[in-house]
């Protein structure tokens, strides 16, 4: 018997597949326009190219970081014909740093980006605009991280230790001596660095650096392999000079050096202290942090007689300033030992009327005893992957105004949508500029039940 001819099983079914591009080729290219993330776009031979680092109307040289399909991932390497709007990066890494990418671009079109952003994905789904589009809420430019983890990585080949942040689309690591978005308060730290890691008989076991700034400095020692006596040495004494608290991490808990230590986080306006350990989730951002809770209590307007819901309370960022207004707050969270925290700084701060238990959030509530009885309002801060299950209940749950704090609008335009589909209408909503020169977007939004 002949055998059977298979050939056709692998003709194209019409067209022709484009060639690959090699990864590092440069292109000429004028960019037409700049997509959400701040990337100038621009058009070559039926591909769409992504260029960070450029703007709109720029004539430039972009050189290939990977392509899919008629996709092009590229960053700028020269600038032919520059916009008016460009203007020189506070930092000379910013090229290429993975940290900061919108740099060159003013900080009024920064916003005006993210604000694009937000009202294209809001509608993306149908959902009609705010009655209401309050003004971003802003802070500084820089100066404003208190916190940063440092990569470091040891060069068997060079025998060195590596050490600073991840460049942009690369796993390479570059030196920084000077960071201007971080607090100042952690700027020696991070300039002095380097040298006592080097300096460690076995730095090798080091796996990565994390800083923070809050009551005091803290720095976190990640390490893979037990530390000697003599580098625990170095680095105590070197966060004694830096008058920083030393903490360490192998495969368990962070754990402080001194357990007498307290590491914690004002918030002001309302006096009150959060004790927080290295892990926790902490706003990065302190001015924006809280004017953000003075913005969030302003517009879900909580009065002394209700009793309030807090979804995602983390160690109590805004559950408890809500304690501080209404009769009963019932605070949830994921994670349990944040629920614990959480409930230790109510207590701390002398607030009785707050209520913390853990549950799984991103599953439908299935008849929680604590969700007896109703709430009149609701806070929900919840991750990138939003809050759809619970979402889903705000009604049941009796809830009249919901304030929704996201930090993905993707996931907020879905999770509006539900609420809308329940009767909600969306009242107001605002970008929150928790990381300015970078394209990422935080936003807030209220939703009230006729």
């Amino acid at each position: 018997m002949a055998k059977k001819d298979g050939g056709l099983r692998f003709q194209p079914t019409g067209g022709s597949r484009a060639p690959q591009i090699p990864v590092g080729k440069k292109q000429k290219l004028t960019i037409e326009r700049l997509a959400n993330d701040g990337r100038g776009i621009g058009f070559v031979e039926g591909r769409t190219w992504f260029v960070s680092g450029a703007l709109a109307g720029e004539h430039v040289e972009a050189r290939l970081l990977g392509a899919h399909g008629k996709v092009v991932e590229a960053r700028v390497e020269r600038i032919f014909t520059a916009s008016a709007e460009r203007r020189n990066e506070a930092c000379v890494h910013a090229k290429v740093c993975g940290g900061c990418s919108l740099q060159h671009m003013p900080h009024a079109d920064q916003l005006a980006l993210k604000q694009r952003m937000l009202a294209e994905q809001l509608s993306r789904l149908g959902n009609p605009e705010p009655r209401e589009w309050a003004a971003p809420l802003i802070g500084p430019e820089l100066g404003y991280r208190r916190r940063a983890r440092i990569a470091v990585r040891w060069d068997h080949k060079a025998k060195r230790l590596d050490v600073g942040f991840r460049a942009a689309a690369s796993q390479d690591i570059i030196a920084i001596d000077d960071c201007p978005v971080l607090v100042q308060a952690l700027q020696p730290i991070l300039r002095a660095l380097p040298q006592v890691l080097r300096e460690l008989d076995k730095p090798q076991a080091i796996g990565h650096v994390e800083l923070f700034s809050g009551s005091c400095s803290a720095v976190l020692i990640r390490h893979t392999a037990a530390l000697g006596e003599a580098d625990l040495a170095r680095l105590q004494a070197f966060c004694t000079a830096q008058q920083a608290q030393l903490w360490l991490q192998g495969n368990a808990e962070p754990q402080p050096v001194d357990p007498t230590q307290p590491l914690s986080y004002r918030l002001e306006a309302f006096n009150l202290s959060l004790a927080y350990r290295p892990g926790d989730f902490i706003q990065v951002n302190q001015p924006v942090n809280d004017a953000m809770i003075a913005q969030a209590l302003d517009w879900l307007a909580p009065q002394a007689d209700e009793r309030v819901l807090d979804l995602f309370c983390g160690l109590g960022n805004f559950a408890l300033p809500l304690a501080q207004r209404v009769r009963e707050l019932i605070a949830v969270e994921g994670v349990q030992s944040m629920v614990e925290r959480a409930a230790i700084n109510a207590q701390t701060n002398g607030l009785n009327n707050a209520a913390f238990f853990q549950a799984d959030l991103s599953n439908p509530l299935v008849d929680p005893q604590w969700a007896q009885g109703g709430f009149a309002a609701a806070l929900l801060d919840p991750p990138r992957d939003g809050a759809l299950q619970v979402v889903r209940q705000m009604a049941a749950l009796g809830v009249k105004r919901v304030l929704y704090v996201s930090c993905n609008p993707t996931t907020l335009a879905r999770d509006s949508a539900e609420l809308l589909a329940q009767g909600y209408q969306l009242e107001r909503a605002g970008i929150l500029d928790m990381f300015p020169q970078t394209a990422h977007v935080e936003a807030m939004a209220l939703f009230i039940r006729p």
